[in-house]
């Protein structure tokens, strides 16, 4: 028999390998030291962008223009517009009052200090609100043949090549005249269509006479037409108390099956950045972050010259580089926006007379806090890269990496019968249940019925026969059959990954065992710690030798167990011990004979004493 066996891959030293091992545990310390400092300094900067005044201007406003209600009617609100009438009722009530009485201009108190709440007039109104208009031509729609003696104008959904870019009406101002869309400023998403910038606008006056007899001036001439798809209402507050801009947008979507649908929006943002002590302590933040974003990618980049394709095989480097690209597209943004605000912000302020867009500064202002907000979400979960911590959350890495070809064979399967129901939920219940209107609100929906969370009643009444099947046979499946069986899997790993942390297979470098014995040694050496001995291990042994003699084992039955005990600790030690990493010491022959023999003499000591 050859001296080596086939694991032995040239051994190493057990001093190089000793020194090996400490330049590693240095190095991950270094980095878990710079990466905390790194998050940290992040954690700084996203929560020092976002206070809890962003909620509560928020909800200050929404109260005053969402639910206000028409004077005469209690129940219709601008969220409860439904018709044409409504809207006009909502233009001439809740937002001629809410931009009029309780809002200041150019530092003018237009309000009734005895009838206004403080909570209102406590922001002032930025330049003048804006309302805008878009419309589709006649005709962009068939109409059936059987049906045309019955309808000769056909309008059809929003989209750019269907719009009317003609003038229409009194053809006197802006309002009934088409203004081309601005290339800079972004489109708006709504429930029936994308809808672009431009269409037919007009700015109301300062005087609330003048711009009530402005909306009359419209209705009776018949501003909203079959044709308008959408209205938009635009304007901007600013609190100086909490040094914070509110743009609102107010908008009313005309589809194409009638009716009314509202929606809104409320960007409360920071446009003025760096005013106090505080805020300047943030930009240092920022300017942290610039730097350890250099650092990190010149590190990776050493990486993949060093590892070259190898380097891609981990998943932990893939994280890596993801999180670079988050980084840097948020310092994209970061300067975008601020330099926006530095060219713009100056030039709004000024323009009181007419109406000023701070949509487009607070739209890249929210999409900057978007990507920092998934930074930083992957940035923590970066964390699980030095989860050899402890034993649990080693177990859990090991369990996840172990069964993951599992979970991907079981979501094929999960979701081939997820979008099955879906489906069957849209075209059962799309036409009646708000949930299942659209296929991605059925997909929703679905997720939501397995977290307990659903309308069982609208299902059954749009359906009464296929209503409480799909809803039985989807609960049975998903719930009872397919969640229990993923729960299946992960047990099953999990146990098979404690069976081998039992048999002694622990991780190659766990880095809490290395934190936990410098401290002592630290201490030790400091003289804060008596040193450890090998007296308690020895008095154990010696316990159960003392039992062995007591139930009448003899003293060649003990040796030889002491033997075979000690040749196996000396094999655990060379195959799975954490002092060494790739490089295995070789089992001599003379090793292998005598666990062997060991072996023998205890089988045939069991044997005599069965016998006997």
């Amino acid at each position: 028999m050859a001296e080596a066996s086939r694991w032995h891959q040239g051994g190493t030293p057990k001093h190089e390998q000793h020194f090996r091992k400490e330049g590693e545990i240095r190095t991950t310390l270094q980095e878990l030291l710079l990466y905390c400092i790194f998050l940290i300094n992040l954690c700084i900067l996203t929560f020092g962008m976002v206070n809890p005044h962003m909620y509560y201007l928020n909800k200050v406003m929404s109260s005053l223009f969402l639910d206000t209600s028409v004077p005469g009617d209690e129940r219709t609100n601008f969220k409860s517009i439904h018709s044409v009438t409504d809207f006009w009722k909502f233009m001439e009530g809740p937002l001629l009052e809410g931009l009029y009485w309780d809002s200041w201009y150019n530092n003018q108190k237009l309000y009734n200090l005895k009838n206004s709440s403080r909570i209102y007039y406590e922001n002032i109104l930025l330049g003048v609100p804006r309302v805008r208009q878009l419309k589709v031509r006649n005709n962009t729609c068939k109409v059936y043949s059987s049906f045309q003696s019955l309808m000769s104008e056909c309008y059809a959904k929003y989209t750019s090549e269907n719009e009317d870019m003609s003038d229409f009406g009194l053809k006197l101002n802006t309002e009934w005249k088409f203004s081309a869309p601005s290339i800079s400023g972004p489109g708006h998403w709504g429930f029936a269509g994308v809808y672009q910038n431009g269409g037919y606008i007009f700015t109301l006056s300062k005087s609330k006479s003048e711009t009530q007899s402005k909306f009359v001036n419209l209705r009776l001439n018949s501003w909203i037409t079959r044709g308008t798809r959408v209205i938009f209402i635009d304007f901007s507050l600013y609190n100086a108390n909490v040094n914070l801009f509110c743009i609102i947008r107010l908008v009313a979507e005309f589809p194409a099956t009638g009716g009314i649908l509202t929606s809104w929006q409320f960007y409360t943002v920071k446009l003025l950045r760096y005013v106090t002590y505080y805020d300047y302590f943030i930009a240092s933040c920022e300017i942290t972050f610039c730097i350890f974003l250099i650092v990190f990618t010149i590190q990776e980049a050493k990486n993949i010259k060093e590892f070259k394709s190898a380097y891609f095989k981990s998943i932990w480097n893939w994280l890596e580089l993801l999180l670079l690209v988050l980084c840097f597209v948020a310092v994209f943004f970061n300067l975008y926006s601020n330099i926006q605000n530095f060219l713009l912000l100056g030039q709004l302020l000024k323009n009181t007379e007419k109406y000023s867009d701070f949509y487009f500064l607070a739209y890249w202002n929210i999409y900057y806090n978007n990507i920092i907000a998934i930074t930083i979400f992957f940035a923590w979960i970066k964390i699980f890269k030095f989860i050899s911590f402890n034993k649990t959350m080693s177990q859990l890495s090991s369990t996840l990496s172990r069964c993951i070809k599992d979970i991907v064979g079981f979501a094929i399967m999960f979701f081939i019968i997820f979008f099955a129901y879906a489906q069957l939920g849209f075209l059962l219940f799309g036409s009646q249940v708000d949930d299942f209107s659209t296929f991605q609100n059925s997909i929703f929906s679905q997720f939501r019925i397995v977290l307990g969370d659903f309308n069982f009643a609208g299902i059954q009444q749009a359906n009464r026969i296929l209503g409480p099947i799909y809803f039985i046979t989807f609960i049975f499946f998903m719930f009872f059959v397919l969640l229990n069986m993923f729960l299946a899997i992960i047990n099953n790993t999990y146990s098979e990954v404690k069976a081998d942390y039992s048999l002694g297979r622990r991780p190659d470098f766990e880095l809490g065992k290395m934190i936990k014995k410098s401290y002592k040694d630290v201490l030790e050496r400091l003289k804060l710690k008596k040193p450890q001995t090998d007296e308690n291990s020895k008095k154990k042994s010696g316990d159960l030798a003392e039992r062995a003699r007591r139930e009448g084992f003899d003293e060649n039955e003990i040796q030889s167990a002491e033997q075979m005990k000690k040749w196996k600790e000396r094999l655990e030690k060379k195959y799975y011990s954490t002092e060494t990493q790739d490089d295995y010491q070789p089992v001599t022959q003379q090793e292998f004979r005598d666990g062997t023999t060991t072996k023998y003499k205890m089988r045939r000591s069991e044997c005599l004493t069965t016998t006997q």
